[in-house]
């Protein structure tokens, strides 16, 4: 039996760390190796028609890479591989010739040393597979975002003053950061003691170099968290909701700095997370929508919204 897949967070694409593991073990293993067959499950993956997938069986794997969320499997004759998970995409290592999992697989790649399956839980197929021959066509998936990794602090101001948008905006747009998203910007932006609603032009020098600070020491450890937790196996278990996270997923939770509630706004498919205590000066935040609808009902404040529970126990 295929276990259910409770490894994933329904509003939450898997982001730079994640990514940056999965090319590791994959690299490890299919680097320098033949692809013997493509299985193809479902046909909503593929999303290409030319160069057809099935150049692909018989050509070595030259290299594993990733590009923002994507991951670029580069075969020999500059036949490109480009997969994005999306939500609820994942991918596994099993023996060789594995089964394509019922219901929530999508397709198989068979190596000599194993398959790797690509599944998809849920009902929607968000999940694609792009078949592209040449550096360029795979240059053209690149949405242009910083890679903080790999960036000074002048790169991530010029990035984040590029265009004036909220902090969780800014840090989740693929065309100024890369690989960041709803989990991480949430744990960023605690680290940096910011609020996700903070205007980008609006940030000090002194917040711009924090905010940068926290963006590096994240995303480093949470990488070097992952290669420890995975170790010699594939990685398994790509979820957003992490023990060990500060805000994210969290939401009611005990701020591990402070010890005030975890805060939450949600908006369309996403929240942001965040501690008003360290974040917003005890204030707390409300999107347009509740804004309006609950006006003065809304608490403004920590103290406020301790008051009404109060208020609530008593009665």
């Amino acid at each position: 039996m295929w276990p259910a897949d409770r490894s994933y967070d329904p509003n939450c694409v898997p982001e730079l760390p994640d990514v940056v593991v999965y090319v590791e073990h994959l690299a490890a293993r299919i680097r320098g190796a033949r692809l013997e067959s493509a299985r193809l499950a479902s046909p909503f993956l593929l999303r290409t028609v030319t160069p057809s997938l099935s150049e692909a069986p018989g050509k070595v794997v030259r290299d594993v890479r990733r590009l923002g969320k994507r991951i670029v499997i580069s075969l020999e004759g500059e036949l490109h591989l480009v997969f994005h998970l999306m939500i609820a995409g994942r991918l596994h290592w099993r023996r060789a010739h594995a089964p394509v999992p019922r219901k929530v697989g999508l397709a198989a790649f068979d190596f000599p040393s194993g398959t790797l399956l690509l599944t998809e839980a849920g009902a929607k197929r968000r999940a694609s597979l792009h078949v592209v021959r040449g550096s360029a066509a795979v240059a053209a998936f690149d949405r242009g975002g910083l890679e903080v990794l790999e960036a000074d602090l002048a790169g991530f101001r010029t990035a984040l003053r590029r265009e004036n948008h909220t902090l969780k905006r800014a840090l989740t747009d693929p065309t100024l950061f890369s690989g960041i998203g709803n989990a991480y910007s949430d744990e960023i932006l605690h680290r940096a003691r910011l609020s996700p609603l903070a205007l980008t032009g609006r940030l000090t020098e002194e917040e711009v170099g924090a905010l940068f600070q926290a963006a590096r020491a994240t995303l480093s450890e949470w990488v070097a968290r992952l290669r420890r937790e995975a170790g010699d196996d594939f990685p398994e278990k790509v979820t957003a909701f992490r023990e060990g996270m500060a805000v994210h997923g969290r939401y009611g939770e005990p701020c591990p700095v402070c010890g005030s509630p975890v805060q939450r706004i949600v908006y369309a498919a996403n929240e942001a997370n965040y501690c008003a205590q360290c974040q917003t000066n005890g204030k707390l935040l409300a999107d347009r929508a509740l804004s309006r609808l609950l006006k003065s009902d809304w608490p403004r404040t920590l103290e406020e919204l301790e008051e009404r529970h109060s208020s609530h126990r008593r009665s």
